[in-house]
């Protein structure tokens, strides 16, 4: 069941230090000001920082509030490693290019496979892997998330697919006999009240059954293991209520 006291708590803590830590940005952009107001301009500029940290300092960080009833070990930004072999890097080059040129669709369980049989052939390489936003496990099984916050254009996710298979070949690099599957999160939906315009990645990611993507209420609902979207939503709702005195009497520094 959805701790609605311990999300607000969450998600207040993280507004709080994004309002205690923040400085409007010092471009001078005179007539825009002169136009809307140093008020306006202080919060236009709030929102937009707040937008471009809302993956790590808010989705996150719910995401593992959810996941630990859930889930044994919850981590977030964890590195998984930076080795993976000389066969698996061939691997999945090999992978990227034929999904890049549409000889093969995207089967993850077949990637997985194939990458676990050349783990440890050839040589090491060390190679810089970006941490994995979300890591969970739960009975020997692990779960790499990597969450965006925007909507990445097809090439975007040709790079994201790269990361996915790469943070599995590190994995297995160390445990060849690990379980692990790997997804991307994608925390609400951009198109709403239009369903999400997945066939643009379709013959990057394997979407169908969710199983490399999933967007809204799928995303939240598998953390929590329980259909919980919309009362997460309200919750970020009555914290922008509560808290909308200290916000406005932030803003009026600037008026």
């Amino acid at each position: 069941m959805l701790d609605v006291k311990a999300i607000e708590s969450v998600i207040t803590r993280a507004l709080q230090e994004k309002i205690s830590s923040y400085n409007p940005e010092p471009n001078s952009m005179p007539f825009h000001t002169r136009l809307l107001g140093r008020d306006r301009m202080a919060l236009y500029s709030f929102i937009h920082s707040l937008s471009t940290s809302f993956g790590t300092k808010i989705f996150e960080r719910v995401a593992l509030q959810l996941a630990a009833d859930r889930f044994t070990k919850v981590e977030q930004q964890k590195s998984v490693g930076k080795t993976i072999s000389t066969g698996a890097q061939t691997v999945i080059a090999e992978i990227v290019t034929a999904l890049r040129s549409g000889n093969i669709q995207p089967n993850a369980s077949e990637a997985v496979k194939q990458i676990r049989l050349v783990a440890r052939t050839g040589d090491p390489v060390q190679i810089r892997l970006p941490k994995v936003d979300i890591y969970l496990e739960e009975e020997g099984e692990i779960v790499l998330i990597e969450l965006k916050t925007a909507k990445p254009n097809v090439d975007g996710f040709e790079k994201v697919k790269q990361n996915l298979l790469e943070w599995i070949a590190a994995i297995f690099y160390q445990d060849i006999g690990a379980q692990v599957t790997a997804f991307v999160g994608i925390p609400y939906n951009p198109d709403y009240p239009k369903p999400y315009a997945r066939w643009t990645l379709r013959g990057m990611l394997e979407i169908e059954n969710n199983k490399e993507l999933k967007v809204a209420d799928e995303l939240w609902d598998f953390f929590a293991g329980e259909p919980i979207y919309n009362a997460l939503l309200d919750c970020f709702e009555r914290v922008g209520i509560e808290m909308r005195e200290e916000i406005d009497a932030y803003f009026k520094r600037f008026t």
